[in-house]
């Protein structure tokens, strides 16, 4: 008889006590019987005798091996996702085969027909790894193999291993799944080593009297239904106990830990078990799935997240279905988040992700209406303004000749071709653009400020506070890795440990490659300016004037476009790169891990999605010389600014930087995992469909797509950049918080549907904070403040026009144009620069943009160096002002609100005074038993 691979040489137990029931399993065609039990594993139980509350080892103390039917070499294993086994109850695909142990945890490997030297090796590494399992008190169970009955002509119903679907069946790789049950011995002991906080006391203290406590009894439309998702009851917590488990507020030991808490318990023991014996690196189900040992490891969805029943008439499935029909389902797109349920279902981790971007999406909502308001103002004062008009003047001022803008084959044009630039330019670039940049400097601090205040709410609510502090582990790979020991400081015992020594040579390696990556990014930026220079030149010659008027743009449109296809390519390979380089560095934790992995990819990223508008807002036409000197780049005369200045470009550029990497990551992020779901799980379904059985959750889960060691620096990074966008360089494109709104919104609801129906369910993962995203959404609000201030001093028209109107204008802009626009002689044009053959004829003077002298050799004028000192002037004053206001706002908003501080000092007195009443009834108990113990030597 063989076993399946990865038990060979385990036999069954001879002490069966249901030596029928193999029988009865196999022609009733429900599989091996198949039973890794707890501690000391286990025979064969039937379901009555099986007590979820009571330790393997109690229930049967001299059992040790592995059970298995003998018919197994007769069964077939699962296949890929096959839905073969009879109709039962809807949730009993949730627990093993005694219908009251629930599934932890899934482990898939997949069973090869070809057996070779590497499929041993895997044979030999699940062997081992199971049994630290089985040691560490996991009970695991093998999932019923399939069978398919077929039959005869006469109708006669065929053995399973004569059916022609099993010999095809044979014929092909098998996926045999491990079930994962977590008994109470298991659960309370790793509980009081991980510290895990559970209720002890129901929150007795009231909620002080607010305005906000009025405005929530004002009925809210976007608020969820309490019908369905009612409000949880606050508890005070302490870090669970074993020998004080009756002080802990318990309803029974089934339901006293969450599907999430069990989950992390059992990733705790799953990620440190080894499976080689002689190597000590040589551990964890990752590592299993990475050498192909298993195939998947995963904790089980709660049941199908969809239902042909009404939610109102027959309720919620589950809590998964009623995650989606609150919270994924695009009606719900403008209510609020079922939080709690979110961090019950999916953990801590992902449930501050939803959370910080509810809020962040909330907080965009100002932003948004103040950014509207500002483009509407430009909309309505379009008409008005002096500037558009003298350009668009084709009589007056729009007459005026300028200057060609490439050398010998671009002629001369009117000024008045910048007509449709100047319009789109003054819509971003008037009066009101200047109050809504300093608007948004206020509003990313007010963000940061009170997102603080409510992920320290949150940290109170959910248990976090001190988490990175007290509970979190050291990471395995640091713990095997590590070549020295040292005395922890604070424990006094001994622990891994990395001098510097060993860990500067990493560093200095991480950091080399982190400067040749952005070395890269700066070379591909360059790339694309020769572009946008030599296919502006191509655009000029084509002799068509509207083709050379609209030059400017089609230059802007296209080299945005291959400027994102650039960022989307670099950012994956750069994501692999940071990936071995933070693994090289050898973190202790994981939070050391992920805050080092973030600073990584950010600071890549930055130069990758911001270096192009950086080079438009701060270089493009600062140093473009003069038509008797050109500046050049690599020997090509470098590009101008339109007339009406370079704001339109910088607001292309933008707009389509940000808009286009929004909806390419939405496809990425959805649509991948859509089409390749539907491909994986098309046989299981159409299986069902024939009425052969159950595709089973455990089936249906391994189809679905897995979330990835870092499932959500993807969505922090996404999201981030986009503040990105709607600080940095807001003032170019004040609608870039409207359009961020409206991606939220469906973001919000994408993320929602692809984590309840596209993906595994991770393991419940815990989080004190966001990570070092936080201290990012800090910087890029600090930084916004200055490369605001830069782009309205230097790239808009705001302080020229304001020089003009009080030096020369009369408090008006009229001659605006004219005074911009300096004098040169096309008699001075440098070797090569001059028109060849002009249709415009002898022309003795031509305009161009910036402050030059009228007369050779063309140095800048008085008005150029006064400009400059004002541009510098309102640089200083606007971002000491701002800074000074943030930083003001930054002190008076605690950081903790006074009623949750309120709540940790009451939590803190309830945990001395436990404390203290375990000290005493010890004591009591410890002088009784000197009593008993006297008495009896009396």
């Amino acid at each position: 008889m063989s076993n399946p691979i990865g038990f060979e040489g385990v036999e069954p137990a001879a002490n069966d006590p249901s030596p029928d029931l193999h029988e009865q399993a196999r022609k009733l065609s429900e599989g091996p019987v198949y039973a890794i039990t707890g501690v000391t594993g286990g025979a064969y139980h039937d379901e009555e005798d099986i007590d979820p509350d009571v330790d393997g080892a109690e229930k049967n103390a001299n059992a040790s091996e592995i059970e298995l039917s003998d018919n197994i070499e007769k069964q077939p294993l699962h296949a890929a996702s096959p839905a073969k086994k009879p109709e039962g109850k809807k949730d009993e695909d949730q627990f093993l085969k005694d219908g009251k142990s629930k599934i932890d945890y899934v482990m898939v490997y997949k069973n090869e027909t070809k057996e070779g030297e590497d499929e041993a090796k895997r044979a030999k590494r699940r062997k081992e790894f199971f049994a630290n399992l089985k040691e560490e008190g996991l009970i695991l169970e093998q999932a019923d193999p399939d069978t398919i009955p077929a039959a005869t002509e006469e109708g006669e119903e065929l053995p399973a291993s004569e059916s022609p679907d099993y010999q095809k069946m044979e014929e092909e790789d098998k996926n045999t799944f491990i079930k994962v049950h977590a008994p109470w011995s298991v659960l309370s002991r790793y509980a009081e080593e991980m510290k895990i906080k559970m209720p002890i006391k129901e929150n007795d203290i009231d909620e002080p009297t607010t305005i906000w406590t009025f405005l929530r009894k004002v009925p809210n439309p976007f608020a969820l239904s309490t019908e369905f998702v009612p409000q949880e009851t606050n508890y005070f917590t302490l870090a669970f106990v074993r020998s004080r488990e009756d002080e802990f507020i318990m309803e029974s030991r089934d339901t006293f830990f969450s599907g999430t808490t069990r989950s992390r318990i059992v990733h705790e023991i799953l990620e440190k078990a080894r499976y080689d014996p002689d190597d000590k690196t040589k551990f964890g189900y990752d590592h299993m799935v990475a050498n192909g040992s298993l195939a998947a490891c995963f904790p089980l969805h709660d049941g199908d997240w969809h239902s042909d029943q009404s939610l109102l008439t027959h309720g919620p499935l589950n809590d998964r279905h009623l995650l989606y029909e609150e919270w994924a389902s695009p009606k719900k797109f403008y209510k609020q988040q079922p939080l709690n349920l979110i961090r019950s279902y999916f953990g801590d981790k992902i449930g501050l992700y939803f959370s910080w971007l509810g809020y962040y999406t909330i907080m965009l909502t100002y932003a948004a209406i103040f950014g509207v308001v500002t483009f509407l103002l430009g909309c309505i004062t379009l008409g008005s303004s002096v500037k558009v008009q003298e350009i668009c003047n084709e009589e007056g001022v729009g007459s005026l000749v300028m200057c060609p803008l490439c050398n010998e084959r671009c002629d001369y044009w009117h000024l008045s071709s910048s007509c449709f630039y100047s319009k789109l330019t003054y819509l971003f670039d008037n009066w009101a653009t200047v109050i809504f940049a300093i608007f948004m400097s206020l509003w990313a601090t007010m963000f940061c400020e009170f997102w603080k205040r409510r992920e320290n709410t949150l940290q109170y609510e959910w248990d976090l506070f001190g988490f990175e502090d007290n509970e979190e582990n050291v990471r395995p790979e640091f713990e095997a890795k590590a070549p020295d020991k040292r005395i922890s400081p604070i424990t006094k015992l001994p622990e891994p440990y990395i001098s510097l020594m060993i860990r500067f040579p990493r560093l200095i390696m991480a950091v080399t490659s982190i400067i040749f990556m952005i070395l890269l990014v700066v070379a591909a930026v360059i790339s694309v300016i020769i572009y946008r220079i030599a296919i502006k030149v191509a655009l000029a010659r084509t002799g068509s004037e509207f083709v050379s008027s609209m030059s400017s743009i089609v230059t802007s449109v296209t080299a945005s476009f291959i400027s994102v296809i650039l960022i989307m390519i670099l950012q994956n390979v750069y994501e692999r790169i940071a990936v071995w380089l933070t693994d090289l560095e050898l973190h202790r934790t994981e939070t050391e891990y992920e805050d080092s992995f973030v600073f990584k990819m950010y600071l890549f990223a930055f130069v990758n999605y911001y270096s192009t508008s950086f080079y438009i807002a701060f270089l493009k036409g600062k140093i473009p010389g003069n038509p008797s000197d050109y500046g050049k780049i690599f020997g090509l005369r470098q590009e101008e600014c339109d007339a009406s200045g370079c704001m339109q470009e910088l607001f292309i550029n933008i707009a389509i930087t940000m808009c286009g990497k929004q909806f390419f990551n939405n496809f990425m992020e959805l649509g991948t995992p859509v089409i390749l779901n539907c491909i994986r799980s098309y046989k299981g379904r159409q299986e069902e469909k024939k009425g052969r059985g159950k595709y089973e959750q455990w089936e249906k889960d391994l189809d679905l797509a897995d979330i990835g060691p870092r499932g959500l620096f993807k969505e922090y990074l996404e999201m981030v950049v986009q503040f990105g966008f709607t600080t940095i360089f807001v003032c170019a494109f004040p609608l870039a918080p409207f359009f961020a709104l409206l991606n939220n919104l469906i973001e919000i609801r994408l993320d929602a549907f692809k984590f309840i129906s596209q993906l595994r369910r991770p393991y419940a993962a815990r989080a004190q904070d966001i990570g070092a995203w936080y201290a990012i959404l800090v910087g890029i609000g600090n930084l916004s403040v200055l490369t605001n201030a830069l782009v309205l001093a230097f790239t808009s028209e705001f302080i020229p026009q304001a020089v003009y109107k009080r030096r020369g204008g009369n408090g008006t802009l009229a001659g605006y144009m004219d005074f911009s626009l300096s004098h040169f002689n096309p008699e001075d044009f440098e070797e090569g620069s001059a028109p060849i053959d002009s249709e415009f004829g002898n022309i003795t003077d031509c305009r161009y943009r910036g402050f030059y002298e009228s007369t050779a050799p063309y140095n800048y004028n008085y008005d150029n160096w006064v400009i400059l000192t004002w541009k510098l002037f309102f640089v200083l004053i606007y971002e000491h002002v701002i800074y000074l206001i943030k930083f003001a706002l930054a002190y008076m908003i605690p950081d903790v609100p006074d009623f949750v501080r309120d709540q940790i000092r009451r939590e803190n007195y309830l945990a001395q005074q436990a404390l203290h009443e375990a000290t005493l009834q010890r004591a009591l108990r410890d002088d009784q038993d000197d009593r008993k113990g006297g008495a009896s030597n009396a």
